[in-house]
Order: C-alpha cells, then sequence, then structure tokens
C-alpha cells in the first residue's frame, strides 16, 4: 500500500461554471488551454490583468458537465465578480460551491497509485460527485480531491491517507518549491515567468490570445526574465512575508511565505546563481533552485 498522507485545505474553495459557452469565454481570457481539460485531464492557469500581470491562479478539473475550479477561497468572490464581468452574453453560469464541496492535498511515495491513476500532471478521474487529479503542475506534489465537505474524512479515509492539517501540506509544497496563490504570487504585480508558470505547466503557448498574451509572450521570447521564486533554507526567526533579502547592502529579492525553516521568495537570478546566503532582519537565507527549475 502506498503511503499516503492528506490535508483539508481549508483556504481553498471551488467555482463552478457551466453552460454551453462556458469554455469559449474562458478560452480568451486564461493563461491555459481549456479546451484540454475533460474528466481524464485537469489543468493548471492563471487570470492576468491585460498588463499581464497575476490576478487569480486556479486548478480547473471537470466533473459531469462542470468545470470546478480549485481556487483561493477568500479571493473566490472577486474571480466570480471578474469573471461575470467578460461572460457578456455568453450562455455559462457561475456557481460558488464551497459550502458543499471542499478540496484536499494527498501526497506521498507513489501517492498516485493508492487512486488508480497514472503518475502524470493532470491525470484526473471523476470521484463521488467530484473530481482526483494529479497536481496539473508537477506529480511531485501529489494530488488534489474535490469531494462533498460531508463526506470527506470518509473518502480519504477509503483511500487510505493518513490526514493531518493545513500545515503538513504547506511544508510539503515549500520543499517543492510551489507558490500558494496570493501569499507568494503578489495581484496586480507578479509576472507569470518569475513565478515558474511555464515549468510550472500553466502557460499553453499554442492555444491563441488571452488577456495578458502579450507581457507574457514577450517575457519569455526576449528574455527579459530576471527574478524567480524559488525556495530558500532559513536561518533564524522566519522574516514577514514582504522582508527585503539583501547581499552585502545591495537589495536582491524579497521574502514571500514561509514554515519553520523553509520557505520561498522573489530572488534576482544573480544572486541565486552566486549561491551565496542573504540577510533579512535577524534570519539569513540560502536560495535555492527548485529541482523542476529550468534556469
Amino acid at each position: 500500500m502506498p503511503e499516503l498522507n492528506a490535508s483539508l485545505l481549508n483556504d481553498r474553495g471551488v467555482l463552478a461554471v457551466e453552460g454551453p459557452d462556458a469554455r469559449e469565454f474562458l478560452q480568451g481570457l486564461i493563461s491555459n488551454d481549456i479546451e484540454k481539460v475533460s474528466p481524464e485531464r485537469a489543468i493548471y492557469a492563471a487570470l492576468l490583468t491585460p498588463q499581464g500581470k497575476y490576478l487569480f491562479d486556479f486548478f480547473v478539473s471537470q466533473a459531469g458537465d462542470r468545470l470546478l475550479f480549485d481556487c483561493e477561497r477568500a479571493r473566490l468572490p472577486d474571480l466570480q465578480k471578474r469573471l461575470r464581468m467578460y461572460k457578456l452574453r455568453a450562455r455559462a453560469e457561475l456557481a460558488d460551491e464551497s459550502e458543499e464541496l471542499a478540496v484536499a492535498a494527498l501526497w506521498g511515495a507513489d501517492a498516485p497509485a493508492a487512486a488508480g491513476l497514472a503518475a502524470e500532471a493532470g491525470s484526473a478521474k471523476g470521484l463521488e460527485g467530484g473530481t482526483l487529479v494529479v497536481d496539473p503542475r508537477l506529480p511531485e506534489a501529489g494530488m488534489r480531491l474535490i469531494v462533498a465537505r460531508s463526506r470527506a474524512a470518509e473518502i480519504l479515509a477509503g483511500l487510505g491517507a493518513t490526514v493531518g492539517d493545513a500545515t503538513d501540506y504547506d511544508r510539503h509544497r515549500l520543499g517543492l518549491g510551489l507558490p500558494d496563490a496570493s501569499r507568494d504570487l503578489v495581484v496586480d504585480k507578479a509576472i507569470l515567468l518569475e513565478s515558474g508558470f511555464d515549468e510550472l505547466n500553466g502557460v499553453d503557448w499554442n492555444k491563441g490570445c488571452y488577456m495578458g498574451q502579450e507581457l507574457t509572450a514577450r517575457t519569455k521570447y526576449r528574455g527579459l526574465v530576471k527574478k524567480r521564486l524559488v525556495p530558500v533554507v532559513i536561518d533564524g526567526p522566519a522574516p514577514e512575508p514582504g522582508t527585503p533579502l539583501k547581499a552585502a547592502d545591495r537589495e536582491v529579492g524579497e521574502m514571500r511565505s514561509s514554515f519553520e525553516s523553509i520557505g520561498l521568495a522573489l530572488v534576482r537570478l544573480d544572486a541565486i546563481e552566486a549561491g551565496e546566503a542573504l540577510d533579512a532582519e535577524d534570519a539569513t537565507l540560502t536560495p535555492r533552485k527548485p529541482d523542476w527549475g529550468a534556469f
């Protein structure tokens, strides 16, 4: 039996989108190809400003005729409002299902095997009126489950998962260098390619136009990325998000989320390449490239 750990992610919500025009109107908005989503496949994507800056990121899976957006719960009403602005006369309905549906993360050695899924990013299947997907960003991250809130504990137990709290998953995703929505991606400021969206399967370069596509493409093809969101090992008290990071009194980055001795920070590429520890108030941080990073 594969080892399987799980955490209920109460800071995540579920937005359901359905209707005959749902895919068409979403296709012109999000950074990934909505036509790739099926009962057997999920995607990771973002919604950007017209200037190409981060607004929201989410996982999209399919349950029956509905597209389910696994997204930041506190900001779900803002996402719903933003999508409705662009829906115009499209025949599509958007409903907040966060009270009825729960989101959980599952991970461990050979975790997909516990659910009969291939260990491929985005591999998916329907489960109890919801979905179970291998994390579309990175198979090593494990799986994401959307299921009826009233049955979440029962279904996790049926999968043989050991259920911990949300900090267990936080430790896991930070170790892999994976961002957690607006905790790590600054709204109206973050750029997708600084945040790993290319390597983490969050952008489709062949789908055609979407909102913010021009800057995203220009950033890639002109090599304009000068900073990257990377894991950091923390020696000392974890700095607050937004704390400047310095190397020899030169500001080279900014702290994001953390848990105990690991965290994420946005750091200049030259400082990452130098491999030197960085100063942040009473702590010293050592940045490292994530295993999936191609920079």
